[in-house]
């Protein structure tokens, strides 16, 4: 990443955490948590600037230690109806499981390609955990609007790292 990006990030992230598979930044306000972003590895870390983005900071870092430690953040009100009955559904998926998202679809009534997309807007990736959504027949499938690269390398550390626990 060149250092005028990686200045950008820092700037406009409420803290951004150096993890294994690479940066999460952290957006809050003094209410709530507005998004949670994967950023590519070599980011560089940004100390909380608030008492809300020290605690999701804490707790985030405390879920490597403990995959199975839920999360209590207040997070924004984001998301259609349909896309927030999918995250519902995707929180509810045990670590160490995964779905399908033809799965998820039907139990909504709707499309593995819909499911996908809500998943790709998720704005809380960890929290509301959209990587134990897998395509049919083995495959990752998709992860935060990508196919490729450092966020398909993070969704399969992610999912590696929470079957191994």
């Amino acid at each position: 990443m060149n250092s005028d990006r990686n200045t950008s990030a820092r700037t406009t992230f409420s803290a951004i955490l150096t993890l294994p598979f690479g940066g999460l930044g952290v957006r809050a306000d003094h209410n709530c948590i507005r998004e949670l972003v994967f950023l590519p590895p070599g980011t560089l870390a940004r100390a909380p600037d608030s008492p809300l983005a020290e605690r999701a900071a804490m707790q985030l870092l405390a879920w490597l230690d403990d995959p199975d430690r839920p999360f209590d953040l207040p997070l924004a009100e984001r998301g259609t109806p349909f896309q927030r009955r999918v995250w519902s559904s995707i929180a509810a998926i045990p670590r160490g499981s995964h779905r399908t998202y033809g799965e998820i679809a039907a139990t909504m009534n709707s499309a593995a390609r819909a499911v996908g997309q809500a998943c790709g807007a998720n704005p809380f990736p960890i929290v509301v955990p959209c990587h134990r959504v897998v395509a049919a027949g083995g495959g990752l499938g998709g992860f935060a609007n990508s196919t490729g690269g450092y966020l398909l390398d993070t969704k399969r550390w992610l999912l590696q790292f929470e079957a191994g626990r």
